[in-house]
């Protein structure tokens, strides 16, 4: 019975562990995109250039935090890749609606 059970691991496919290099590298990019976007507030570079500039930074540290944090680089991770997505689409449109009722 016990020739039965094997204790090595021939047959499953061994999950490949990073380490925390990864996630130092995320977190001080996170913190320089920040630094930088405080350096273009104080630098009063234009409230258009600001408010784009902002915007820009938030989405590429938003990308760094998926792939990094929420490890939506890896694989198996397709339902909730399609979620985010269409969380985002439901927020813009609720955004894009807002903004054309208050203009028009």
């Amino acid at each position: 019975m016990a020739s039965n059970h094997s204790t090595t691991d021939q047959g499953k496919s061994r999950h490949y562990h990073e380490g925390p290099r990864n996630h130092f590298l995320s977190f001080a990019l996170s913190i320089i995109l920040t630094l930088l976007a405080f350096v273009v507030v104080i630098a009063e570079m234009g409230r258009t250039f600001t408010l784009i500039f902002i915007v820009t930074l938030a989405l590429i540290q938003a990308a760094f935090q998926l792939a990094f944090w929420m490890h939506m680089k890896d694989r198996g991770h397709f339902f909730a890749t399609v979620g985010i997505i269409f969380g985002f689409v439901i927020a813009l449109t609720g955004v894009a609606a807002v903004v054309y009722w208050i203009w028009w």
